[in-house]
């Protein structure tokens, strides 16, 4: 009987987890998505500004008569991304392939035999204590097992695009930590492109673009949302389900 209130207990927890998302899934039938509006990265709720180890600042100096600035990266005026709130765009490539292949076998047997064919006498009256029994094999046991696991992982995913991103911190050392975000609708679907990092200015080319695998601490996220995406992913009391259940 108490398995009734905890099932009930189990359904309405599932259906208070969704309701939020069945609500917005109902107030958009027949609508396309909507798209997120242009925001400030660093007022978002949660944003962090980026800490790093860092060198020793080394003070400016000026030489008499020169042009040149101890610390300048050119003589002229560089165009490319250096201040914040200035856009790069970063040459987004990821390509990973893994192939994995594991094998193993192990098996083992013993066994153990012990008997008295003469036994001071006592073995002429072992049949009377255990009928049927004999003196050369009193124990006789033995065992065995074996075990044997395989498994394979076969991955490859390739990305190639190109977002902008725009510079929202200048660290102590003079790298820059970027962020950028994309999105794409076509036909009730949209496509999210995000990018998040650090980067050397020196890795910035000539126009104003950035490979993505020269971005330390990269976060790049590509996914969507929309008709199609949600009906790829479970339900939520299916979700809850294989959370709770343990077999």
């Amino acid at each position: 009987m108490r398995a009734l209130p905890c099932l009930a207990v189990l359904t309405l927890s599932a259906l208070a987890l969704g309701g939020c998302g069945s609500l917005d899934r109902l107030a958009n039938v027949g609508a396309q998505p909507d798209l997120s509006a242009i925001q400030d990265p660093t007022a978002q709720p949660g944003y962090k500004p980026v800490r790093m180890p860092m060198p020793t600042p080394q003070p400016v100096s000026y030489a008499a008569n020169s042009l040149w600035r101890t610390g300048s990266r050119g003589f002229f005026k560089d165009q490319r991304a250096q201040q914040v709130g200035d856009i790069v765009t970063v040459l987004v490539k990821v390509t990973d392939k893994a192939n994995l292949d594991n094998e193993t076998k192990r098996s083992r047997s013993n066994g153990e035999a012990f008997g008295a064919k003469n036994l001071f006498g006592v073995e002429t009256k072992l049949n009377r204590a255990l009928p049927g029994a004999t003196a050369s094999a009193l124990v006789d046991a033995d065992s065995k097992s074996s075990s044997e696991g395989s498994g394979s992982i076969a991955r490859k995913e390739e990305l190639t695009t190109n977002v902008a991103a725009v510079v929202t911190q200048i660290l102590p050392n003079g790298n820059l930590v970027l962020e950028g975000k994309q999105e794409i609708r076509v036909n009730f679907e949209v496509r999210e492109l995000i990018v998040a990092g650090i980067i050397r200015p020196e890795d910035i080319q000539a126009d104003n673009t950035v490979e993505s695998a020269k971005i330390a601490e990269a976060r790049i996220a590509y996914g969507g949302r929309g008709q199609i995406s949600d009906v790829q992913q479970p339900r939520y009391g299916q979700q809850v389900m294989d959370i709770l259940l343990p077999f």
